[in-house]
């Protein structure tokens, strides 16, 4: 079984094996007093840029924990990040989605103002909003053992997706729609931009960004899905029965990691 993860708070690129390091505040409080990792223990932690430190606990306090580093390990980020564009969902099926994507090695979040969508975010509430968002992040991050901290923004209209669906796919990225009412499978989508990618880069130099965009509980309006097609959006079907929001965009990211080779 790994080790048991916690968010280091800063970066961990220059530790070395035998550097004695601290971890407090909350995070530490949390390690000693609820998780009550005893001396001797082994633990990760983690910075949110790829680095993971082995450390072994050498003391405990109220207030946190000695550790003494162990190895040092530098993990490669995925050749195709995956970016979660998330209409807000009442229920918190929304945050739902996003924690299961978390587990699932997404990249980046996008919380999205649809125009179906019930939630809204009022300017007043979006900074708090926002972060809920990042401590759910946070917490799925650590609980899923990541080295990697998925970067999330404040939530968007579907007037400015449309301007980023024309900036990713113009950097390349493959921009999917998931839409109930297409015929075209998420998987010939995904295979067909991956056997793009190779021919273009080579097996082994073959990288890229997939975009994927879930609609609200009353489904992406015609209007915007127009608009997002003609910015260069695909619109794909992900399978044959209807998924709640806060599983269609899950699922699409286990069909993508597998076709990716990077499940």
């Amino acid at each position: 079984m790994s080790n048991q993860a916690f968010w280091y708070g800063s970066s961990l690129a220059a530790v070395v094996a035998g550097d004695e390091l601290e971890l407090g505040g909350p995070e530490g409080h949390h390690a000693s007093n609820v998780k009550r990792i005893a001396v001797g223990e082994q633990v990760d932690l983690v910075d949110g840029e790829g680095h993971r430190a082995v450390t072994e606990v050498t003391a405990t306090s109220k207030s946190g924990l000695s550790l003494k580093a162990l190895q040092l390990h530098t993990e490669a980020a995925p050749r195709f990040p995956v970016t979660l564009v998330q209409a807000l969902a009442k229920g918190d099926r929304d945050l739902q989605a996003v924690e299961s994507a978390v587990e699932l090695d997404v990249s980046h979040v996008v919380p999205w103002q649809s125009e179906r969508s019930i939630v809204k975010w009022p300017a007043d509430r979006a900074a708090k909003a926002l972060a809920k968002w990042e401590s759910l992040i946070l917490s799925a991050t650590k609980q899923s053992r990541r080295s990697f901290r998925p970067s999330v923004e404040t939530a968007i209209t579907s007037t400015q997706l449309t301007r980023r669906i024309g900036e990713w796919t113009a950097d390349g990225s493959l921009v999917v729609i998931l839409h109930e009412a297409e015929n075209n499978a998420l998987a010939h989508v995904v295979s067909a931009y991956l056997n793009q990618r190779t021919a273009q880069g080579g097996l082994e130099d073959a990288s890229g960004a997939v975009v994927l965009i879930v609609g609200p509980e009353g489904g992406i309006s015609p209007q915007e899905i127009e608009k997002f097609t003609q910015a260069g959006a695909v619109p794909a079907l992900l399978g044959r029965n209807v998924l709640r929001s806060s599983s269609a965009g899950p699922a699409a990211m286990v069909l993508v990691r597998h076709l990716t080779g990077e499940l």
